[in-house]
């Protein structure tokens, strides 16, 4: 067995949040049952996006809302490994860092919360003018899209703050859309009333990177990279790697209205690279009116290659007008929100 990287073991940097917590307790427990001999401590803290709650996300107006924070840990050596939701992380990847491990992805699916005085309706049975909470710009856009007769408006704070929004009527939402991966870690899977799968009616894409849990660290620390590459899940990180090409070509960014689908056929990623990956995407204006959407197949060795082609196929069919127009209406929300923003980090 080898020799413990660090005298003090591993400084795992991760937010205060109680999800957070269950992710990074979930990803030490990983580590020392592989590595028994390694005291695994974490640190946590709030991030940007965990100390600004009254401002929607994309209207915060900067990168790494829930990232940057644990980067900095990482840089200044504070801490060895930071545990990140992937979907929170920028495709830009911060110099000096890298993802060491992606491990095996939860279901990515998005969910439908009813309150609990309406769980005999599901999404499609929802009265016109029925107010559906999201903070997100890809769930408002896509739901738009197929049930443009809802309104959808935003909701933070963390899940059980959002779960009491809720169920207080006085807020008037009728459901939350929150993620499957995030329900489950929580143990709270019992809310879920619908699980917004694909069918032949309505395609329903998730983000990009939901439902996996990334660790990163830094790129010249070779003795933890060891200590966490079994965490890597093969399957998880090709599909990943081909939703995150996507991205970055398309230059959208966290916050864009950009859903993603991704499915591995035959044998496993894991043993060979004869597996065939599937990736479907869509990219959508904010009021969902507009979509363009597209799929490809090919060996899941070319998923990086995969992801940077259907983003030039969707660039082809409009999505690059798309993608402006969104980034000119949020910077545009975003200096209407800086005061707001500003008063809430010195608060």
């Amino acid at each position: 067995m080898a020799e413990a990287p660090h005298e003090r073991g591993l400084i795992m940097q991760s937010r205060d949040s109680q999800l957070a917590m269950i992710q990074s307790n979930f990803v030490k427990d990983s580590i020392q049952k592989v590595h028994p001999q390694i005291q695994v401590d974490i640190h946590s803290g709030k991030t940007m996006g965990d100390r600004v709650l009254n401002v929607p996300l994309a209207k915060i107006g900067d990168k790494g809302l829930f990232t940057k924070e644990l980067e900095e840990a990482l840089l200044g050596k504070m801490a060895d490994i930071a545990v990140h939701s992937l979907k929170d992380v920028p495709t830009k990847m911060t110099q000096g860092l890298v993802l060491g491990a992606i491990l095996e992805r939860h279901n990515p699916r998005d969910a439908l919360v009813m309150r609990s005085d309406m769980r005999h309706l599901r999404l499609h049975s929802l009265p016109a003018g029925s107010v559906v909470g999201t903070s997100s710009v890809r769930r408002k856009a896509q739901l738009s899209h197929y049930f443009p007769h809802l309104q959808f408006q935003d909701v933070r704070g963390n899940l059980n703050t959002r779960l009491r929004k809720l169920e207080d009527s006085q807020n008037g939402y009728v459901a939350l859309v929150l993620a499957v991966s995030g329900l489950e870690r929580m143990n709270m899977h019992h809310h879920i009333t619908e699980v917004l799968e694909t069918t032949p009616e309505r395609w329903f894409g998730y983000a990009v990177g939901q439902g996996a849990l990334a660790v990163q660290n830094r790129d010249a620390d070779a003795d933890t990279i060891a200590y966490i590459q079994h965490l890597n899940h093969a399957d998880t990180q090709r599909r990943c790697d081909a939703e995150r090409a996507l991205m970055k070509e398309l230059e959208g960014g966290c916050h864009a209205p950009i859903a993603v689908e991704t499915s591995v056929s035959g044998p496993s990623a894991a043993a060979t690279d004869e597996a065939t990956l599937t990736l479907t995407a869509a990219v959508y204006s904010l009021d969902g009116v507009q979509c363009v959407k597209d799929c490809i197949s090919g060996p899941i060795s070319t998923c990086e290659s995969m992801g940077k082609e259907l983003a030039l196929i969707l660039k082809q069919k409009g999505a690059s007008e798309i993608l402006h127009d969104t980034a000119v209406a949020n910077a545009e929300a975003v200096k209407d929100h800086q005061k707001t923003v500003e008063a809430a980090l010195k608060a």
